[in-house]
């Protein structure tokens, strides 16, 4: 637990980060865990945010080492202290930056795990085959619903996030298009295929199909995919989970399976077909390019099977 002085500061900080830069809450969460297992550390140490030094963060970079945590886990913790401390010398509650010139694990950015077309295909032809098949209408609605999520996951690349809030509004009739809200609450254009907008149609009949008397009368939830829960929509863990059953059924491997890992498919079979990098970074939302260079393997490798296969001077 963070102690008094640094707790407010922590407050502070994240007020800061959602006020200025629209941080949302698994973002503000993510930083509050760093932080206050940092205060932790320093109280320890018997210092705190005010008074720590570059070797008392150099201290705690190596306790996380020690304590097992992945150098992407401490990169992460680094660039947490990093944006602490440039906070607390711009609001001059320090005059120096001790996090300044703190060096991060090296480490090498892993490639996405990508599923190839056949895989995906599979997957949808499953999840369409379970939503095709007679039961009752609660179970009639979760499969139509599975392969909804799919279908729209697939054809727009969204983050499972923002997929599992969507509005309601998003199933309108014949759209082409969707606005979709974002990191950092910006909106942007998503086209849909004509699958998605089946499925779409299909998976709110299901719905309707699904209602009883008592809930007839109930006002329509604002989410395309409602929940009891506290969010009112499904959580990312419930599809993440529902896919998971769904890959096994498929006869792929679960761990190969997540909704990121759909993303993932969905812009390296994009660029696998010829697009334009710019054009998918529009598409997933990155801010900076860079993000969305990591899928640019899959184009190196279309380049040199292009080179090995038509190059006249090629090995026959």
């Amino acid at each position: 637990m963070a102690a008094s002085s640094d707790a407010t500061t922590i407050e502070l900080f994240l007020d800061m980060l959602a006020a200025e830069q629209g941080a949302g809450d698994n973002t503000l969460n993510a930083y509050r865990s760093d932080l206050e297992d940092l205060s932790a550390f320093l109280a320890h140490a018997k210092t705190d945010f005010a008074r720590a030094d570059t070797q008392a963060l150099r201290d705690y970079l190596a306790d996380l080492d020690r304590r097992g945590f992945k150098s992407s886990s401490v990169a992460r913790r680094l660039s947490s202290t990093r944006h602490l401390f440039r906070f607390l010398l711009n609001e001059r509650k320090r005059s120096d930056d001790p996090a300044a010139i703190l060096a991060g694990p090296k480490r090498g950015r892993p490639l996405p795990k990508v599923l190839s077309i056949a895989d995906v295909d599979r997957l949808l032809g499953k999840a369409r085959e379970f939503a095709d098949q007679e039961q009752a209408p609660l179970q009639k609605l979760r499969a139509m619903r599975l392969w909804c999520l799919l279908e729209v996951l697939y054809a727009t690349g969204l983050r499972v996030s923002e997929l599992v809030a969507l509005p309601l509004s998003a199933a309108k009739r014949d759209a082409r298009m969707i606005v979709v809200r974002g990191k950092g609450d910006k909106e942007r254009l998503v086209p849909l295929n004509q699958s998605s907008r089946e499925a779409m149609t299909a998976y709110l009949a299901a719905t309707e199909a699904a209602k009883t008397d008592k809930t007839k009368s109930e006002p329509r939830s604002k989410w395309l995919f409602p929940s009891s829960g506290e969010s009112g929509h499904l959580t990312r863990q419930h599809f993440a989970r529902d896919l998971k059953e769904l890959a096994m059924a498929a006869a792929i491997s679960p761990r190969l399976i997540s909704p990121h890992v759909l993303r993932h498919a969905f812009a390296s079979h994009l660029l696998h077909n010829g697009a334009d990098l710019r054009i998918v970074q529009t598409l997933l939302g990155h801010t900076d390019i860079s993000t969305t260079q990591i899928y640019t393997h899959v184009v190196e490798e279309r380049l040199k099977s292009l080179v090995r296969d038509l190059h006249p001077l090629a090995e026959k």
